[in-house]
């Protein structure tokens, strides 16, 4: 109890985070349906959003080492709020485009100030149950960020402003606390070949990851769009896939502990193609069927992240860890930059069933690539395994926070 009143702060601050910012890209989506936006731009401003969360993880501990924590974060929340406000003074997707960079670089800001407080604070002792209880607090923000467009009209002025005004509110309980900022440490080098280096199946894992998540998240709604779900439905459409994701952790990471990751990444995969597989064919099953498949979609394609990091990580030294997770994230913004784009151009084209067919095809290559890396290098041993831990996408910083133990 103590523990989590130490940390209260934090993590309501997450909460409203992730309600607040979180909520922009289905908002997003919906209103631009609305506007008249082609699909492609629609895609851009997915694209857009990680763009700005790649350079707000990049700037964060840099502007966090001259300004200090609380200042840094006030200006990245203030950041987030200009962008989800302008909306509605401007309606073009380019401009809109320009404002979920800023959503981005203030999601990604926050979250690493956040993450490096809670490392500052946190002890060996501690550290299980904090990581613990920021995941849960994290999956329900972004569960109620995805159900809240149920209740937010499309191209609304009073529907950003809301989302503005819960970015807003997450900076009181930050700034005013009485706890005394972290001393600020050395920001973690880039370097995205160490991944490949240490798991070319990690590295590549990641990536389709940040394909799979982000079109998902980002054109999501203009797949429920196309299917006809009306905006309620499409919340819990959304709400669907990120539950699945929160379900699985707990049985994948059991398996990943005890076989062999690659096999689990594998078939892990193979199911994520045949999800894209159930996705389409839900489409003649009704509203429930949809739901379902969802929820399955996201059973099945969450967990691939936290998989791929832990396979890395047992290749890699105690002194390669936070600049391996960094990596990490590296790869996984590149797939993300790139995946909303040209889901939403699928589906401007071919239909409903454009991005499951990419997000298909993207799992059958890694499938492929999977079975070629177990050819060439053999797994290791039981006692060479990190353990399986579920990774948030959060910031370059969560490396320091998950400190790997075999």
């Amino acid at each position: 109890m103590r523990l989590l009143i130490s940390f209260a702060a934090l993590f309501l601050s997450v909460v409203l985070l992730q309600l607040g910012l979180g909520g922009v890209a289905p908002l997003d989506a919906l209103s631009g349906a609305h506007l008249g936006f082609t699909p492609g731009q629609i895609g851009i401003l997915g694209s857009a959003h990680f763009a700005g969360f790649f350079i707000g993880c990049w700037w964060a501990p840099r502007l966090m080492g001259e300004v200090g924590h609380s200042r840094a974060f006030a200006a990245f929340a203030a950041a987030g709020t200009i962008g989800i406000l302008a909306h509605m003074l401007i309606i073009d997707p380019y401009a809109w485009a320009l404002m979920r960079v800023a959503s981005g670089v203030a999601v990604a800001g926050c979250y690493t100030i956040i993450e490096a407080w809670l490392q500052a604070k946190v002890t060996n002792e501690t550290r299980g149950r904090a990581m613990g209880v920021y995941r849960v607090v994290d999956i329900l923000g972004s569960l109620g960020a995805q159900l809240l467009i149920a209740v937010l009209e499309p191209a609304s002025y009073v529907s950003y402003n809301l989302l503005a005004l819960l970015c807003c509110a997450a900076l009181f309980p930050l700034v005013l606390t009485r706890a005394k900022g972290p001393a600020t440490g050395a920001a973690p080098r880039l370097r995205p070949r160490l991944a490949w280096e240490r798991s070319p199946l990690a590295a590549a894992g990641v990536v389709v990851s940040g394909i799979t998540g982000a079109a998902y998240r980002m054109v999501g709604p203009l797949y429920g769009i196309s299917v006809g779900l009306a905006a309620d439905q499409i919340a819990l459409f959304l709400a669907a896939y990120v539950l699945g994701g929160a379900v699985a952790q707990v049985p994948m990471g059991w398996l990943a502990d005890k076989y062999d990751r690659r096999v689990v990444l594998i078939w892990l995969s193979v199911a994520s193609a045949l999800a894209c597989g159930l996705s389409i064919a839900s489409t003649e099953g009704g509203v429930i069927a949809i739901f379902l498949a969802a929820g399955f979609f996201g059973f099945t394609t969450f967990p691939i992240y936290s998989v791929s990091a832990a396979h890395a990580h047992d290749f890699a030294g105690d002194d390669e860890r936070v600049e391996l997770s960094a990596a990490l994230m590296f790869l996984y913004a590149v797939g993300a930059i790139a995946s909303p784009v040209i889901a939403a151009l699928l589906i401007g084209r071919f239909g409903a069933a454009g991005m499951f067919v990419f997000l298909g095809l993207s799992h059958v290559v890694l499938v492929v690539f999977g079975v070629m890396r177990m050819r060439m290098r053999p797994s290791p041993g039981a006692d060479a395994r990190t353990r399986y831990t579920y990774v948030p996408r959060t910031s370059f910083l969560i490396g320091r926070l998950l400190r790997r133990r075999k």
